[in-house]
């Protein structure tokens, strides 16, 4: 098996479509989410920083959404070349507000040059039909992901790290979506509090039951002005170690389906924000450590996964 076929990378699985370098242009629309707005919690999840895991363009910048995209779309041809272009609303829950008003965002990204694909990230228990009915709708004429945040497949942990949501809302929400014909992708986070490794596993096993189409692994790392750096400045939240990310990321990857797109495999921190681990700021090195790791156990993705009509 080549070196760059032990998993089904995005950036492959795009040109695969496009024939050329897709670019994700991520965006912040200034939407909350239920868990910080005080309808769920005014909390929010412990690793979440006042960005909501976003760019912050809106809250830090002021800058509209025709203003990042252009922003995006002058970066991304200076660094890739790519004329080609994913509208990915990426900060908070970019489902939570009234259908018009999520059309014309939506349709705003989309009326750009050389826009191809719209990416929705969102919590599994922030839409509906007539939500999945819009995204849907632009799957005529552009490529369309949905992101839902899973984390975890154990309620014990999604109730440690306030959630607001549980397993089985994922699930819901995922076979609903499946009737759309929409793409979904799931997000996952290792090294949450109180998880052992089969626990982490253990979600990779649940995703691959589920008409699941791409994952984005993520490590859960400690930024500024969170709860979990609270945690961690009291010394009762310790991050993973290097080597053990690396071999839990190869120990997840060979339980997913061989087709599943993996759009993730680490984290992507901002350098001044992070508090632990350091090492966490150097993803081109964590990718390279994975890929080396792959190549030395002679595995890849798929390599455990087993078929199941259960659940399908």
């Amino acid at each position: 098996m080549e070196f760059l076929k032990r998993y089904r990378d995005y950036n492959g699985y795009l040109r695969e479509l496009f024939g050329e370098r897709v670019q994700k242009i991520p965006l912040d629309a200034g939407f909350s989410c239920p868990n910080r707005d005080g309808t769920i919690s005014d909390r929010g999840c412990i690793f979440c920083d006042s960005r909501g895991s976003g760019t912050g363009a809106l809250i830090d910048h002021c800058l509209s959404i025709d203003e990042q995209i252009i922003e995006g779309r002058i970066f991304a041809e200076k660094r890739y070349k790519a004329k080609k272009y994913i509208a990915y609303f990426q900060s908070f829950t970019n489902t939570y507000a009234p259908v018009n008003r999520l059309k014309e965002l939506y349709d705003q990204a989309m009326n750009h040059e050389g826009m191809v694909g719209l990416s929705v990230g969102t919590r599994p228990d922030c839409v509906d039909h007539e939500i999945l009915e819009l995204i849907s709708s632009y799957g005529k004429d552009y490529l369309v992901w949905i992101e839902y945040g899973l984390q975890s497949a154990h309620d014990i942990t999604l109730t440690r790290i306030n959630r607001g949501h549980d397993v089985a809302s994922f699930e819901k929400s995922v076979r609903m979506t499946n009737d759309y014909e929409l793409n979904i992708c799931a997000h996952v986070v290792l090294g949450l509090p109180g998880e052992t490794s089969e626990m982490m596993l253990d979600t990779a096993r649940f995703i691959a039951r589920l008409p699941v189409h791409g994952v984005k692994i993520h490590l859960q790392y400690v930024v500024k002005d969170t709860p979990l750096a609270v945690l961690y400045e009291k010394g009762e939240y310790r991050c993973l170690e290097r080597n053990k990310y690396i071999e839990t990321v190869v120990d997840f990857l060979e339980l997913l389906p061989p087709d599943t797109v993996i759009q993730r495999l680490t984290g992507d921190p901002v350098q001044s924000e992070l508090v632990a681990p350091m090492w966490a700021g150097d993803k081109n090195e964590n990718l390279k450590l994975i890929r080396e790791r792959l190549e030395e156990r002679d595995t890849w993705q798929g390599k455990k996964y087993q078929r199941s009509t259960v659940g399908k």
